[in-house]
């Protein structure tokens, strides 16, 4: 499993290759990462300063999360959990908005590196379509998403990034 987490040339916003996020997966063979479906629309994203993250659509369980980490973007393979998501309702670890049940999921992270290859894994709940970005830019909490209370968008969204920086470095640390 690759360890570095550097960002590849070719991540900047609205101009995301495959080629350049493949190569930034941290947590994953470079098979797994080759076998990774990528949305069009992740293409035209801005995962150098957001959170980007999608649901592969042939592999429900599988999961795909890309990280803003200072200059870099960490690119994490997560699997959810079975179950199909919380039966109550719950509060999603990343973007802290409170979701309907069956709405947020435990996804669980393969540790970078030798960790990794030991088997040990760390988790987390979040939003079960990994759409955290979308979900900390509603403007009106609806009956089945409601984001943090009192907080603007720009700071649920940086506080969305602060969660998922400590959850990405909780993934790649080695001791």
């Amino acid at each position: 499993m690759p360890t570095t987490s550097t960002a590849p040339a070719g991540l900047s916003a609205g101009s995301v290759s495959d080629d350049a996020i493949r190569s930034c997966m941290t947590n994953c063979t470079r098979g797994e990462a080759h076998r990774m479906r990528v949305p069009a629309w992740v293409r035209g994203s801005d995962p150098v300063h957001e959170v980007v993250g999608w649901r592969d659509p042939r592999s429900a369980e599988r999961g795909w999360l890309l990280v803003p980490l200072g200059e870099a973007v960490v690119g994490l393979a997560l699997r959810a959990a079975p179950g199909g998501g919380a039966r109550t309702t719950a509060v999603c670890d990343l973007c802290g908005t409170t979701r309907a049940p069956g709405e947020v999921s435990l996804f669980v992270a393969a540790r970078a590196g030798e960790p990794g290859r030991r088997r040990e894994a760390v988790g987390t709940h979040a939003c079960s379509d990994l759409a955290c970005a979308d979900n900390v830019r509603v403007l009106r909490p609806t009956p089945t998403l409601r984001p943090e209370p009192g907080l603007s968008i720009a700071e649920r969204a940086r506080a969305l990034h602060e969660r998922a920086v400590a959850f990405a470095q909780r993934v790649l640390a080695t001791a």
